[in-house]
């Protein structure tokens, strides 16, 4: 018999999954092409989730639910703050957008999004194999539909043709390493598996194998070299509202599975799965640098950009359990990571908050050399420009620089030459890294327009736009209050 606590755990869950229902019927009654009434209606349901899920976390309790298959825990719960703020907020950024591109003749982008976000959810809190894999598959479904959703456009499906072989792929590797992880333990529950692993298996060469796999299916959903063919191909082809769902809330829900799985459930083989992150990272720094300097297409030179931030981040998690294997790293190593991922998905945010607001009918913003002048256009929209690529480039005192240094430190507290060495690599890298963000903002303010068509932009988008670039700042001046609220979070997990 299900407690009641079990319901509390999804109460969030279970509010988003009606009112996605609720809106999806309820648009087939709205006539108004920019479907202002579902848009309103779908942002009350985000703010209120949120809320639900700020209130859960700030409550600091952690409760398990449905047998241990779901928990509600204080880094879930922010996680999960976290991607519904920035879903709104993709909403908000793209509605115009993807009106202008009849994308909404339907409401079917409000639907899948709330749907997806669901998926995210269920990833963010699952204490089980199946329920993780069940929220992956929801939001991974959802995604494939929403690249397809311009079915006109040639480029979009195509996009959605890539992503759903490469991600049928991957959701293969990650569900067969599971399986084997299963037969080795005989357990699907997060717990027991690391107790059981703890304790020593019969057969360890199969646990073994299983953990590439599923290091190998995570490698997919961060989009980390080897595992990135997808992302540049998409963040392309994908509509550039789809994109920045995509690039941005997801995120947050792969951070959250990466620390279920090997940091709860596979604890006990951190140092194989370490060193497996530690290449991944390396390569993923080399190639995502490298290529983005040669792109000159902007939403290609991000999305290789992307792999190489997730490249960053990855280093915090190879800290957490460092030369002395004491673990005594693991809150500081855990918390600058998802401090990273929080921070890189706020600045996301605002990139293609910009990037969307230069398109128009007939024209997509998408090269670096639409860019040109923007500052003479615009100084307000090339200033939070600017601001979000310097802070993607590390340069203080924006949010990127301490989000880089935390990472950094999270390194060089692991000891041993293995991690400075890392670390002296990772810098080099953001060096590199900075020539092609600095090159955006050259193009902004000391090239010739190339467009004269006026910025058009809602009152609710200038708003939010001008408040998620000011955050960029605030964050970085004065980021205790956030690094702290990462750190109760990973303690209370780690518990």
């Amino acid at each position: 018999m299900i407690d009641s606590l079990s319901w509390v755990t999804v109460y969030p869950e279970l509010l988003l999954l009606g009112m996605a229902c609720v809106i999806a019927i309820y648009d087939l009654f709205v006539t108004s092409p920019m479907r202002d009434s579902t848009h309103r209606l779908t942002l009350l349901t985000l703010a209120v989730v949120a809320a639900m899920t700020a209130y859960m976390a700030l409550s600091g309790q952690t409760i398990s639910g449905f047998g241990g298959m779901y928990v509600s825990d204080p880094m879930g719960n922010w996680l999960k703050t976290f991607a519904a703020l920035a879903m709104m907020l993709t909403l908000i950024y793209g509605r115009h957008y993807a009106g202008a591109r009849q994308m909404l003749r339907g409401g079917e982008l409000f639907t899948l999004s709330m749907l997806g976000l669901l998926g995210m959810f269920v990833m963010i809190s699952g204490h089980n194999f199946l329920i993780i894999y069940l929220g992956l598959e929801l939001l991974t479904l959802s995604s494939y539909a929403l690249v397809a959703l311009r079915r006109d456009h040639t480029l979009a499906t195509e996009a959605a043709m890539k992503y759903f072989v490469l991600g049928a792929m991957a959701s293969g590797f990650l569900l067969y390493g599971l399986s084997m992880v299963y037969g080795a333990t005989g357990s699907l529950d997060i717990h027991t598996v690391a107790q059981v692993i703890a304790a020593g298996v019969d057969q360890p060469q199969v646990l073994v194998l299983g953990l590439v796999f599923v290091v190998a299916g995570l490698a997919f959903k961060l989009g980390v070299v080897p595992f990135h063919m997808w992302v540049p191909d998409v963040y392309h082809g994908a509509p550039t509202a789809v994109t920045l769902f995509i690039g941005a809330a997801p995120k947050l829900a792969a951070f959250a599975i990466v620390m279920r799985l090997l940091v709860e459930g596979l604890a006990p083989l951190a140092f194989d799965w370490q060193q497996m992150l530690a290449v991944l990272a390396v390569v993923s720094l080399l190639v995502g640098n490298l290529a983005a300097v040669a792109q000159t297409n902007l939403k290609r030179m991000l999305a290789f950009s992307t792999i190489a931030q997730m490249g960053f981040m990855l280093l915090a998690l190879v800290a957490g359990i460092g030369a002395g294997g004491d673990g005594s790293n693991m809150v500081n190593a855990y918390s600058a990571a998802m401090f990273y991922v929080v921070t890189y998905v706020l600045t996301t945010l605002a990139v293609f908050g910009v990037i969307m607001l230069l398109s128009r009918t007939g024209f997509e913003s998408e090269e670096i050399t639409d860019l040109a002048g923007l500052n003479q256009r615009s100084p307000l929209y090339a200033g939070i420009m600017a601001a979000c690529m310097f802070s993607l480039a590390g340069v203080p005192p924006l949010v990127g620089f301490y989000a880089k240094f935390a990472v950094l430190q999270a390194l060089l507290q692991a000891g041993g030459a293995a991690y400075v060495g890392l670390a002296i690599f990772a810098v080099m890298m953001s060096l590199v890294g900075a020539f092609y963000y600095i090159r955006v903002i050259k193009v902004m303010y000391f090239d010739a327009p190339t467009q004269t068509e006026p910025i058009v932009a809602s009152m609710e988008v200038r708003t939010v736009l001008t408040l998620n670039g000011a955050l960029v700042l605030v964050l970085g001046l004065i980021p205790g209050g956030l690094i702290a609220l990462c750190a109760q979070a990973i303690a209370a997990m780690l518990v």
